[in-house]
């Protein structure tokens, strides 16, 4: 029996990459498990299949979160499919294509949707789903602590936030039982960062060079932390923000 057998999940960005890794570590652990998408419904339903194969049950909804009332919707979708919830893990997230000086009010307002507007109204509007006990992991960013890619100040901003977003809600939600905490990756080998990883020997060794420990870290490695805090054995720790970043961090 799984650490998590009886437990429901929801991951949100959980086809692909550092969600997708998430979603299948949980469900192997006995989580039945909700994979959110936006728009790949394929790799959504690649992940479910992946979880199924490995003796785990597993679910797909989607719902752009950058749309208007996008919240809602996707309970309402998670609704059919469930009847309560123990684990969501605010995962899903977009960067930018732009740096400070060329980001337009466009993009900036998308990147404070998705990565900051959504896990906000996603976690107030799912409490009277989340049981007492359960747990709310947000995946944030090395980047909101250190200027290490001074650039990226709007993506920084918008994971910021939700550095603060989890702090105080660890404190509005201590009384139900309910642990709230952060965890931050470093650079993630993934479907979205491999071009630029892989554009060379070069560029793949000066990322591994930022970890203390001289590599680069998968998705793994960011689902293992996650699936601690979604355990029983993560029932002390919350409102902290967690360095998952391979020692990159200054």
């Amino acid at each position: 029996m799984g650490s998590l057998t009886g437990k429901t999940a929801l991951v949100t960005g959980g086809s692909r990459g550092i969600g997708r890794g998430i979603a299948e570590r949980l469900g192997r652990d006995g989580a039945h498990v909700g994979v959110h998408y936006g728009s790949n419904e394929a790799a959504a339903a690649e992940t479910v299949a992946a979880i199924e194969s490995a003796g785990g049950t597993a679910f797909a909804l989607g719902t752009e979160l950058a749309a208007p009332g996008a919240a809602q919707a996707l309970w309402t979708a998670f609704d059919k499919h469930a009847d309560g919830l123990d684990i969501l893990v605010n995962n899903a997230g977009i960067g930018v294509s732009r740096g400070f000086a060329t980001i337009d009010e466009e993009e900036y307002d998308r990147l404070f949707t998705v990565n900051t507007k959504a896990p906000f109204f996603l976690t107030r509007l799912g409490l009277d789903r989340l049981r007492d006990g359960g747990r709310v992991i947000n995946i944030s960013t090395g980047l909101s602590h250190a200027a290490m890619m001074p650039d990226l100040i709007g993506y920084a901003m918008s994971k910021g936030a939700l550095d603060v977003f989890t702090r105080n809600l660890s404190k509005v939600l201590g009384d139900r039982g309910i642990t709230v905490n952060a965890v931050a990756p470093g650079i993630i080998d993934t479907d979205s960062t491999s071009d630029r990883l892989r554009a060379s020997e070069e560029a793949w060794a000066d990322a591994a060079a930022l970890s203390s420990l001289g590599r680069v870290g998968t998705p793994a490695d960011i689902a293992d932390v996650v699936a601690f805090l979604a355990s029983d054995d993560g029932r002390w720790v919350t409102g902290q923000w967690i360095d998952a970043t391979g020692g990159s961090l200054p």
